[in-house]
């Protein structure tokens, strides 16, 4: 580091660095040094580098806390001693940061990462990094995987509600895999697997599904055998597998290298790409192509990959013919400059996305359906206290059409050449899925608007009756009486109405007196009769746009949740002339 200047600069002027190892924590406690600090002023300066108009505070965080309380306490704007580091030499910063919060508090594994991230991005190599810290070389690459994380795993793990075993585990799975972790983690009705239970769930076992194929199923001699549950069937035959998929690993390898690739990296079964120690760039630039594949099938093709150690070469030497340029040239922005065209160019896009709906649309569209750092949209997962309620849901022909309209969805992907869109939090998949929506047409990008809606609608609230009612639905489209609705019918308030409105009120009055299953028999054999066409098909007031209730005052879910935003669809003329009678009306009736 170059040797600072020394000046003192008013308390006004300094904030704290966002290279700061402790940037963004809570104030800390000052109680210890604010007494000498208030007698004796600060005898040792704060290490400080220019941002913008004002200076950044890189070690000396709770001296500046404890100036602050006393700047309070008189009303005071003192100046303060500091060493201002030169601006571009980010990487130094960082370490004066760690150097002094590292020697006073151990630091967590996560802040541990933040700081070796930084570093990793300054251009230190992880042999730097270990020798700065005086640790080893496999302790930072641990660290440094944390980066294969999705952002809200590790703030899970930064705010301890996962264990470590849990989270080294973690790091060995996919986005996919992570996204799937994460469903579960968000559940009410399912658990995320832990600790040792979590590896076993990301390695996947020895099971290889047909779905992890390159090859053409139709062509394959091996056995396939269906899995437990019948969602995708299982290679019975691992080494049979691995041989049909190793031959079209050859060929997309040859593919790469006739297209003008650097290289193409085969890495061995079960070696996973440790992304961290890596940099992307572009195919001009040098970029490799690492060939990952898992053991349970999975084969993946990392395009644009350079070594870190290659990529600082790669930006030091200039074309053949040219002087290498210096070792330790800066950075064409500082970091302030950095926040600055970056904020500007981000209100440029801003305002683009209001000038251009169309385009606004299909970006919004593929954070719905792949995630970001600010979009955390979660698919509904139904859930239900009886298995056979799920059962009958599954068996329903709504379940029918939105498998339909799924693969219907990954048809048009699939037909771009891009792949299915999955919620991962990757913001490279995230403009993956807005460059295949772009390409797609207004009605096609609105078939795969409605389906992220459909899949992401909450049960059992307001939204619900209120999409029912916009959209006009006749529920009797998608449902009828089952054993399942008749096996969890047991009030006989609603039996009894039922009868009254399917079959007569005098019907109704004579089964008074009948058992809950009597009447249920009775309403039963009436709609059999009456689905062999002796009358006009029935169903219940829960079932219907919108929903009633039959007895007043008792809680009913779908009318009370209709009760809450009745108002604001339907007119006070709507409400007078076109509504149904009310429970009581009806039951009087």
């Amino acid at each position: 580091m170059l040797q600072p200047d020394l000046i003192h600069i008013a308390l006004s002027q300094l904030g704290i660095s966002k290279l700061n190892m402790r940037h963004g924590r809570k104030a800390p406690d000052v109680s210890d040094i604010l007494p000498s600090i208030r007698e004796k002023g600060v005898r040792q300066t704060l290490l400080v580098r220019r941002e913008g108009e004002t200076y950044g505070i890189v070690a000396g965080r709770r001296r500046f806390f404890a100036l602050l309380e006393i700047a309070k306490e008189t009303g005071s704007d003192p100046l303060v001693p500091c060493a201002v580091m030169p601006e571009g030499d980010a990487a130094s910063a960082i370490e004066a940061s760690i150097i002094e919060n590292v020697a006073r508090l151990p630091a967590t594994e996560m802040e541990q990462y933040t700081a070796f991230r930084k570093l990793h991005d300054e251009g230190r190599s992880v042999e730097e990094i270990a020798g700065f810290f005086g640790v080893t070389e496999l302790n930072v690459r641990r660290v440094l995987a944390l980066a294969a994380l999705s952002a809200p795993i590790r703030k899970l793990y930064a705010d301890e509600e996962i264990d470590r075993e849990t989270i080294r585990a973690l790091t060995l799975a996919t986005p996919a895999r992570q996204a799937d972790w994460l469903k579960l983690w968000n559940s009410e009705t399912e658990r995320a697997p832990m600790g040792r239970s979590c590896r076993a769930w990301v390695t996947g076992g020895a099971a290889i599904t047909t779905d992890k194929a390159l090859f053409d199923l139709a062509g394959y001699t091996g056995a396939v055998t269906a899995d437990l549950f019948g969602e995708a069937a299982v290679f019975a035959d691992a080494a049979a597998f691995w041989d049909a998929q190793s031959a079209v690993i050859a060929e997309r390898i040859d593919g790469y290298r006739q297209r003008g690739w650097a290289d193409v990296i085969l890495l061995e079964r079960g070696a996973y790409f440790q992304r961290w120690d890596f940099v992307q760039t572009t195919k001009k630039q040098g970029g490799k192509v690492i060939v990952e594949q898992r053991h349970d099938g999975t084969v993946t093709f990392h395009e644009g990959w350079l070594k870190a150690a290659e990529a600082r070469k790669a930006r030091t030497t200039k074309s053949e013919g040219e002087a290498a340029l210096a070792a330790d040239a800066r950075a064409e922005m500082s970091g302030p400059m950095a926040d600055y065209i970056g904020l500007h160019r981000h209100g440029a896009a801003q305002t683009s996305l209001i000038r251009n709906p169309a385009i606004a649309l299909r970006l919004m569209v593929a954070h719905t359906l792949c995630g970001s750092s600010l979009w955390n949209v979660r698919l509904h997962m139904p859930g239900a206290v009886k298995a056979e309620t799920l059962a009958s849901v599954e068996a329903g022909a709504a379940a029918a059409e939105l498998a339909a309209a799924r693969d219907s969805a990954e048809a048009l992907f699939e037909a771009l050449g891009a792949p299915v869109p999955r919620r991962s939090g990757d913001a490279y998949h995230l403009c993956e899925t807005f460059a295949a929506l772009l390409a797609m047409s207004d009605a096609e990008v609105m078939q795969v608007t409605a389906l992220a809606m459909a899949d992401t609608l909450e049960s059992g609230g307001p939204a619900v009756e209120a999409v029912l009612h916009a959209c006009s639905t006749d529920a009797a489209e998608f449902w009828k009486p089952d054993d399942a609705f008749f096996d969890l019918l047991r009030d006989k308030r609603v039996i009894t109405a039922f009868i009254a409105a399917a079959i007569s009120p005098e019907a109704a009055r004579k089964a008074e007196s009948l058992t809950s299953k009597a009447q249920k028999d009775m309403l039963t054999a009436a709609l059999a009769a009456d689905e062999d066409g002796a009358g006009t098909s029935w169903s219940p007031g829960w079932m219907q746009v919108p929903p009633t209730r039959y007895v007043e005052g008792a809680a009913s879910p779908p009318a009370d949740a209709w009760d809450r935003i009745a108002g604001l669809f339907e007119t006070d003329t709507e409400q007078e002339s076109g509504a149904e009678p009310s429970s009581s009306e009806a039951n009087a009736a």
